[in-house]
């Protein structure tokens, strides 16, 4: 854009300057006695080509550097109004919203996608131990005398944990079988909780004797942990070498021989321990999808049985765990310690060595059960999900849960419900099996997109070979598409990313499950590479910093793991709910009135600097200014500063209840139809006409003019005042056609400055001043006999009703002819 305003300005110089040495050639050179050439100057072209940079000196506030300023001040402003919105507090853990930028504002207003995290974003992620499979026996449901499961409510009786001294009384379990099981000393049962109570990587605080309080890294260990220490495996200390467990109120002293760490990778953690009766023994936790390929051959029926009350729990929305373990021989272990130690001491190749290391000793487990864990929904999110899929905005999940699980979380929080067209699974081992699924969807979807079954369409292959932007493609129905980790990792290859890509962004809702954090950044960065459009992704922990810097806005939620996602973030508050607001009202108010701002700027600079353009034409095009020097230096300093200022803090087209109410509202940004090339040209061409009229009118009407006593009124100096003064009215009045929402602030600063241009007018064209500085205020006493005389005013009129007419005509018929949104609204 200031390319383009540059070469305008270059254009505007060369004519002049071509124009200059015409004249000087044809008329100055003849007038030398009267109009005698610079010293320096011999001929006309070199007059020219001094003009040309003498002009472009006069008609540099056509380039609004000035506009910097009042950019950063604006957003600032705008960032100020996110801190202090009440409606985005959360009293429960005292958090307020807050701008952690000042310079994305606008862009809340454009948001074509949004990519979220599941838990503890959409979730509360405050777990509850809820249900679990232990050989092959589902525990949690309650059950009536005739054998009907029981839906449980506050009602539902809770099993008492009274016997046992240590337990959390915050607990509440339901099924009473579970706790039987336990106090008849069921071997696999016992088992179960010894793993849950072993296989962690918590911090016990024991403050006051029998209170303790556990300091997990994620809420998931807390809940299974609290789980055993309610059943009667209670951790209760920790050192570097041992574990101790008080078991049915006996006190067990673990040795801790080695920790097999969790990552993204591996998805699983254990721990190999030796008891207090010396059995070596593997205990191991993970996802369901990587412990079933380290089974043993002889637990295939228990997982079959296992795998029932997965898909049960997933299909619950809830959070599931494969927990297996395995007894280890001596002689191998020490073998296998002893290169362990090698391993984890290695200058080079550290991690792979470890993760051989960790492969081999995983193999043959022996699977005890599964664990589930409760992570509700938070407050409002369907109702916000909802809202943002009415603004057109796409959301797409990416979690690390199962399928199931996110699928059943998509269903309870309005992101896919039963009246789409189709939700495609797309869950492919082999990169040509996903390659057909995406395909597959996408000619269910659209099947014109393909020229024939096997071709992608040219016009897609050329874009994406030249890094180009896809354009939209509408489906001809609404579409949901879940995709798991696995088929994720050959769909984001390169020959397969443009099927993803396009399949994907012609769905209503995409959930990606089982992903990693370096996946969902991935998916963010395929999105922004092929889609004219802005990003955001909202995420609670380290695992989605990632997303949240790839994607253009980053947003962190203060929950409940940690401050990693809020410091890598430009915007953060505590529940998904606010993003509605954050990007409904705050986004949209911004976008528009950064919008409204770059129009009336470029327009004001436009109808000020051009008539010393067409002044050129009628003063030998000598370079000569129209205005007086000091209305140049105080136009956009003092007279035209505050109220473009106050439009721009404090303008909204409809308040925010309106705002959340029709989410339609939110589209003209993300098309970007406020403020574009077009836009600009308008702007442009009604500055030009504008300048025409505000040269033309007081040119004429000062042409030729007498005052009522006689006297001559045709100066110079009379014109310049006329010409300014008729220049700040019409500005003014357009601000006030432009301003939406009129408060005290905005009066103020409109009929401020028209008085303080008319106080330092009458002041600098003064005797007393002209007396002072003689040099610095030529024009003495223009203003008392130019605004004294009727006909001035009448032309001031004249020029004002020019100029705004069109601009009122315009904006009528279009709101008849073609209302924008905010028109109907």
């Amino acid at each position: 854009l200031f390319l383009q305003i540059f070469a305008f300005l270059a254009l505007m110089c060369l004519i002049l300057a071509i124009g200059n040495g015409i004249w000087e050639y044809d008329k100055g050179y003849y007038f030398q006695v009267y109009l005698p050439w610079a010293e320096g100057v011999t001929s006309a072209s070199y007059s020219g080509f001094l003009m040309f940079w003498s002009y472009v000196i006069i008609l540099n506030t056509v380039v609004p550097i000035s506009l910097y300023v009042s950019v950063e001040i604006i957003r600032l402003g705008n960032s100020f109004y996110i801190d202090w919105d009440r409606k985005m507090y959360y009293p429960l853990n005292d958090t307020p919203a807050q701008a952690r930028t000042t310079t994305l504002n606008e862009e809340l207003g454009q948001i074509k996608y949004i990519f979220s995290d599941k838990t503890g974003t959409l979730t509360q992620n405050i777990m509850c131990f809820n249900k679990c499979s232990i050989n092959g026996k589902s525990y949690g449901d309650v059950y009536d005398m005739s054998g009907q499961r029981i839906e449980i409510n506050e009602n539902t009786e809770k099993v008492d944990f009274s016997y046992n001294t240590l337990a959390d009384p915050k607990f509440a379990f339901y099924d009473h079988s579970l706790v039987e099981a336990v106090k008849l000393s069921d071997v696999p049962t016992h088992r179960f909780f010894r793993l849950l109570s072993l296989c962690h990587t918590v911090m016990p605080e024991e403050k006051k004797e029998g209170n303790l309080v556990y300091q997990a890294q994620s809420p998931d260990e807390g809940a299974l942990v609290t789980a055993a220490r309610n059943f009667g495996f209670v951790f209760r200390a920790r050192t570097p070498e041992t574990i101790t467990v008080v078991e049915m109120g006996e006190t067990k002293i673990y040795k801790l021989l080695a920790i097999l760490d969790f990552n993204n990778v591996r998805k699983r953690m254990s721990v190999i321990v030796r008891s207090p009766e010396g059995d070596l023994t593997l205990y191991c936790k993970g996802a369901d999808t990587i412990l079933y390929e380290l089974l043993h051959s002889s637990c295939d029926s228990l997982k079959e049985e296992t795998t029932e009350h997965l898909n049960e729990f997933a299909g619950e929305g809830l959070r599931t765990l494969v927990v297996a373990y395995k007894n280890l021989d001596e002689d191998y272990f020490q073998d296998w310690i002893r290169r362990h130690h090698e391993a984890s001491t290695a200058l080079e190749g550290r991690e792979e060595k470890l993760s051989e290391l960790y492969e081999e000793i995983e193999k043959d487990l022996m699977l005890l059960g599964a664990t589930a864990i409760e992570d509700k929904l938070q407050d409002g999110v369907p109702q916000t999900i909802e809202t943002l899929a009415k603004a057109n905005i796409k959301i797409w999940v990416l979690t690390g849960d199962k399928q199931e699980t996110a699928m059943n979380i998509g269903y309870s929080c309005n992101l896919l419900y039963d009246d789409m067209d189709d939700v495609f699974l797309i869950e492919g081992s082999t990169s040509d099996e996903v390659l057909n699924e995406l395909r597959n969807a996408r000619k269910k979807m659209k099947p014109e997109s393909f020229l024939d079954s096997d071709e992608i369409n040219i016009q897609f292959e050329k874009a994406s070979k030249k890094q180009g932007i896809l354009p939209d493609e509408q489906a001809n129905g609404v579409y949901g598409l879940v995709i798991t980790g696995h088929s994720l990792a050959y769909a984001l290859e390169g020959n397969l990313e443009l099927d993803l890509v396009r399949t994907a962004c012609m769905c209503k809702v995409v959930i990606c499950c089982r992903v990693t954090p370096l996946q969902k950044a991935q998916v963010v960065e395929l999105v922004k590479k092929y889609k004219k459009a802005v990003t955001l992704a909202i995420g609670d922990g380290a695992n989605d910093v990632s997303m949240i810097k790839t994607a253009h806005i980053g947003v962190g939620i203060s929950g409940q793991e940690g401050m990693q996602a809020v410091l890598s973030s430009d915007f953060s508050f505590a529940q998904f709910r606010y993003l509605q607001r954050l990007l409904l009202v705050h986004g949209r108010w911004s976008y528009i009135r950064m919008c409204k701002f770059l129009k009336y700027f470029f327009y004001k600079n436009f109808a000020f600097t051009l008539v010393h353009f067409w002044y050129g034409f009628f003063s030998g095009f000598s370079a000569q200014t129209v205005y007086d020097e000091w209305f140049i230096t105080l136009y956009n300093l003092v007279y035209t500063s505050l109220p473009v200022l106050g439009m721009s803090l404090f303008d909204q087209d409809v308040d925010d209840h309106w705002s959340i109410l029709f989410p339609q509202l939110y589209v003209p940004g993300q098309q970007n139809l406020y403020f574009n090339k077009m836009v600009f040209v308008t702007c442009m061409l009604q500055g030009i006409y504008s300048s025409l009229i505000l040269f033309f009118i007081p040119y004429g009407a000062m042409y030729n003019t007498m005052r009522s006593d006689g006297k001559a009124i045709a100066d110079y100096q009379s014109f310049a005042l006329m010409a300014q003064t008729c220049l700040l009215i019409v500005v003014s009045v357009q601000i006030g056609l432009d301003t939406s929402y009129w408060t005290v602030v905005n009066q103020f600063f409109i009929w401020g400055s028209l008085s303080v241009y008319f106080a330092i007018t009458f002041t600098m064209y003064s005797d007393g001043m002209y007396l002072i500085f003689t040099a610095s205020f030529p024009f003495i006493g223009t203003a008392r006999n130019t605004l004294s005389q009727p006909n001035v005013w009448l032309a001031i009129f004249l020029s004002i009703t020019l100029c705004v007419l069109p601009v009122v005509g315009f904006r009528f018929l279009k709101a008849q002819l073609k209302p924008t949104p905010s028109d109907k609204v």
